[in-house]
């Protein structure tokens, strides 16, 4: 069984234990938000958390957006924050056993939430959750973070490691719009789904 299970981040939710909350959309999704135009998208955000960015798409207009969480108290969250969003949207369950395919993903410290023995399988889940053309888009973390509990980080060569056998890069460079904590800690990626 994941070490880091359902059990594992319900209790962090309950404890206020969640250090990688910002409150608020990241700096670098919401910009990249404020460019689509397409309010059509389907749009998944896994482990989503408490999902500010599902949260700041819902109150710009776009309608179909899910969120995965491997916990309900986040799911919980949202629900109080946004009473109007669609309950059937708000999936508790594990992004593994996911099977719709969407236009965009949005990754939003996921990957870092997941054991490094499941890198390949993240990358290989997200390729098959991703319509033809699809994209994955978000942030990483680069700095050496934890090897024993999550947060969880890779380097740039790790990271084109994992990704190129699924995805074309359009994007992978350093943020230069994080938060003074995450400063030259995060790469922003846009990779899009690369034909079987």
């Amino acid at each position: 069984m994941n070490q880091f299970d359902k059990n594992f981040w319900t209790e962090r939710y309950k404890n206020n234990e969640a250090g990688w909350d910002l409150g608020a959309p990241s700096a670098p999704l919401k910009e990249y938000i404020d460019q689509l135009d397409n309010k059509t998208l389907s749009i998944l955000i896994p482990g989503a958390g408490n999902a500010y960015e599902a949260e700041y798409l819902f109150n710009k207009g776009f309608n179909d957006i899910t969120v995965i969480d491997i916990s309900a108290e986040p799911l919980k969250n949202i629900q109080k924050r946004l009473p109007d969003f669609p309950k059937e949207k708000l999936i508790m369950g594990d992004f593994f056993d996911h099977k719709i395919q969407y236009d965009l993903i949005l990754e939003q410290t996921f990957f870092c939430a997941l054991h490094p023995s499941l890198r390949i399988s993240y990358a290989e889940q997200m390729h098959k959750l991703l319509k033809p053309s699809g994209k994955l888009v978000g942030v990483l973390f680069t700095a050496p973070l934890n090897t024993e509990t999550p947060p969880f980080a890779a380097s740039i060569e790790e990271y084109i490691a994992f990704f190129t056998p699924k995805f074309n890069f359009k994007v992978l460079e350093s943020c230069y719009n994080s938060i003074k904590p995450r400063a030259g800690r995060e790469l922003f990626i846009n990779f899009e789904k690369k034909y079987s």
